[in-house]
Protein backbone atom coordinates (compact mmCIF):
# COMPACT_ATOMS: atom_id res chain seq x y z
CA UNK A 1 0.00 0.00 0.00
CA UNK A 2 1.45 3.19 -0.62
CA UNK A 3 0.35 6.22 1.44
CA UNK A 4 1.05 9.85 0.99
CA UNK A 5 3.65 11.83 3.34
CA UNK A 6 2.66 15.36 4.33
CA UNK A 7 5.14 17.74 3.43
CA UNK A 8 5.83 21.55 5.02
CA UNK A 9 4.22 20.74 8.02
CA UNK A 10 6.61 23.12 9.44
CA UNK A 11 4.72 25.85 7.16
CA UNK A 12 1.75 27.23 8.93
CA UNK A 13 -1.64 27.71 6.85
CA UNK A 14 -2.01 30.95 5.72
CA UNK A 15 -6.33 31.28 6.87
CA UNK A 16 -6.88 35.15 6.22
CA UNK A 17 -5.79 35.81 3.68
CA UNK A 18 -1.78 35.71 3.11
CA UNK A 19 -2.04 35.59 7.16
CA UNK A 20 -1.83 32.87 9.23
CA UNK A 21 -4.06 32.31 12.64
CA UNK A 22 -1.71 34.07 15.00
CA UNK A 23 -0.48 36.72 12.23
CA UNK A 24 -3.98 37.92 12.28
CA UNK A 25 -4.78 37.91 15.49
CA UNK A 26 -1.89 39.89 16.96
CA UNK A 27 -2.59 42.65 14.07
CA UNK A 28 -6.29 42.53 14.73
CA UNK A 29 -5.16 42.71 18.47
CA UNK A 30 -2.84 45.82 17.64
CA UNK A 31 -5.90 47.26 16.00
CA UNK A 32 -8.41 46.91 18.28
CA UNK A 33 -6.05 48.39 21.18
CA UNK A 34 -5.52 51.11 18.72
CA UNK A 35 -8.84 52.43 18.28
CA UNK A 36 -9.79 52.09 21.86
CA UNK A 37 -6.55 54.16 22.53
CA UNK A 38 -8.01 56.73 19.60
CA UNK A 39 -11.45 56.91 21.31
CA UNK A 40 -9.95 57.12 24.81
CA UNK A 41 -7.78 59.56 24.45
CA UNK A 42 -7.17 62.77 22.72
CA UNK A 43 -5.64 62.86 19.15
CA UNK A 44 -2.14 64.08 20.16
CA UNK A 45 -1.89 61.85 23.59
CA UNK A 46 -3.53 58.83 21.47
CA UNK A 47 -0.77 58.70 18.92
CA UNK A 48 1.84 58.81 21.27
CA UNK A 49 0.58 55.66 22.57
CA UNK A 50 -0.31 54.27 19.16
CA UNK A 51 2.45 54.21 17.16
CA UNK A 52 4.37 51.71 20.03
CA UNK A 53 1.25 49.53 19.96
CA UNK A 54 1.16 49.30 16.24
CA UNK A 55 4.94 49.16 15.81
CA UNK A 56 4.98 45.88 18.47
CA UNK A 57 1.86 44.29 16.73
CA UNK A 58 3.62 44.40 13.31
CA UNK A 59 6.87 42.89 14.92
CA UNK A 60 4.80 39.97 16.22
CA UNK A 61 3.04 39.45 12.78
CA UNK A 62 5.96 39.99 11.18
CA UNK A 63 9.55 40.40 12.36
CA UNK A 64 11.75 36.85 12.48
CA UNK A 65 14.81 37.04 14.69
CA UNK A 66 17.43 33.88 13.51
CA UNK A 67 13.92 32.51 11.99
CA UNK A 68 12.30 32.57 15.41
CA UNK A 69 8.93 34.55 15.66
CA UNK A 70 9.77 37.63 17.46
CA UNK A 71 7.38 36.48 20.42
CA UNK A 72 9.99 34.29 21.83
CA UNK A 73 12.32 37.33 21.99
CA UNK A 74 10.29 39.17 23.61
CA UNK A 75 9.27 36.18 26.33
CA UNK A 76 13.04 35.97 27.02
CA UNK A 77 13.61 39.52 27.26
CA UNK A 78 10.67 39.74 30.19
CA UNK A 79 12.16 36.59 31.56
CA UNK A 80 15.80 37.92 31.36
CA UNK A 81 14.73 41.75 32.88
CA UNK A 82 12.30 40.20 35.56
CA UNK A 83 15.07 37.76 36.65
CA UNK A 84 17.53 37.47 38.73
CA UNK A 85 20.93 37.94 37.45
CA UNK A 86 22.85 36.58 40.24
CA UNK A 87 25.20 33.67 38.93
CA UNK A 88 26.51 31.66 41.31
CA UNK A 89 29.16 28.96 40.06
CA UNK A 90 29.69 25.70 42.40
CA UNK A 91 32.20 23.43 41.89
CA UNK A 92 31.30 20.07 42.47
CA UNK A 93 33.42 17.16 44.10
CA UNK A 94 33.55 14.51 41.85
CA UNK A 95 36.12 12.14 43.54
CA UNK A 96 36.35 8.78 42.06
CA UNK A 97 37.63 5.83 44.29
CA UNK A 98 41.05 4.61 43.69
CA UNK A 99 40.79 0.97 45.15
CA UNK A 100 40.42 -1.94 42.38
CA UNK A 101 37.16 -3.71 42.12
CA UNK A 102 37.12 -7.21 40.67
CA UNK A 103 36.83 -6.03 37.06
CA UNK A 104 39.79 -4.67 37.29
CA UNK A 105 43.47 -5.96 36.70
CA UNK A 106 46.51 -4.36 38.21
CA UNK A 107 49.66 -4.33 35.93
CA UNK A 108 52.41 -2.35 38.15
CA UNK A 109 50.89 0.91 39.33
CA UNK A 110 48.21 1.11 36.76
CA UNK A 111 44.46 -0.54 36.94
CA UNK A 112 42.97 -1.82 33.41
CA UNK A 113 39.30 -1.96 34.28
CA UNK A 114 37.63 -4.85 32.00
CA UNK A 115 35.81 -2.94 28.70
CA UNK A 116 32.87 -4.85 27.45
CA UNK A 117 31.01 -2.15 25.42
CA UNK A 118 32.83 -3.00 22.27
CA UNK A 119 35.81 -4.67 20.85
CA UNK A 120 37.31 -1.94 19.24
CA UNK A 121 37.43 0.16 22.22
CA UNK A 122 38.43 -2.03 24.50
CA UNK A 123 40.76 -2.80 21.55
CA UNK A 124 41.85 0.29 21.37
CA UNK A 125 42.28 1.13 24.76
CA UNK A 126 44.18 -1.79 25.57
CA UNK A 127 46.76 -0.31 23.21
CA UNK A 128 46.98 2.99 24.61
CA UNK A 129 47.63 1.19 27.75
CA UNK A 130 50.05 -1.27 26.41
CA UNK A 131 51.79 2.00 24.94
CA UNK A 132 51.91 4.22 28.07
CA UNK A 133 53.32 0.34 29.99
CA UNK A 134 55.78 0.08 27.56
CA UNK A 135 57.20 4.05 27.22
CA UNK A 136 57.26 3.53 31.17
CA UNK A 137 59.32 0.25 31.32
CA UNK A 138 61.71 2.06 28.80
CA UNK A 139 62.70 5.24 30.89
CA UNK A 140 63.40 2.63 33.57
CA UNK A 141 65.42 0.69 31.99
CA UNK A 142 67.06 4.19 31.16
CA UNK A 143 67.40 5.56 35.21
CA UNK A 144 68.54 2.30 35.80
CA UNK A 145 71.86 2.95 33.89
Amino acid sequence: MKYQVPQFIDVEDKIFGPLTFKQFVYLAGGAGLAFTLYSVLPLFIAIIFIAPVAILAVALAFYKVNNKPFIFVLGSAIKYFAGSKLYIWKKRDNIKKDTPTTEEKKIGEQYIPKLSDSKLKELAWSLGIKDSIYSEQESNKIRKQ
